[in-house]
């Protein structure tokens, strides 16, 4: 269940439209400042989201990368296997 819900956060941070929904979010929240007096509110309104979703998104991408690697390391290990006289070695 982590593993589909990695891949789907990982494709969804991924994707160009939620860079620029951080964008968006970035622009409203500076121009909110003047409206809440640069308080202290107006700063954590930024700061807690960003290293929440940062914090949750280390995992996330680890997650990914490790399966990337499992899968390249296999393709690499079929692709040695059907190559003739070809090492079937992976240094770790």
């Amino acid at each position: 269940m982590f593993d589909r819900l990695a891949r789907t956060v990982a494709e969804a941070a991924g994707h160009p439209a939620a860079f620029i929904g951080a964008i968006v979010l970035v622009l409203l929240w500076l121009v909110s400042g003047p409206f809440m007096g640069w308080s202290d509110t107006w700063q954590l309104l930024i700061n807690t989201p960003t290293t929440v979703i940062t914090f949750l998104m280390v995992f996330i991408l680890q997650a990914t990368n490790n399966r990337d690697t499992r899968e390249i390391k296999a393709e690499l290990s079929e692709l040695g296997r059907a190559v003739p006289g070809a090492r079937d070695v992976i240094r770790e």
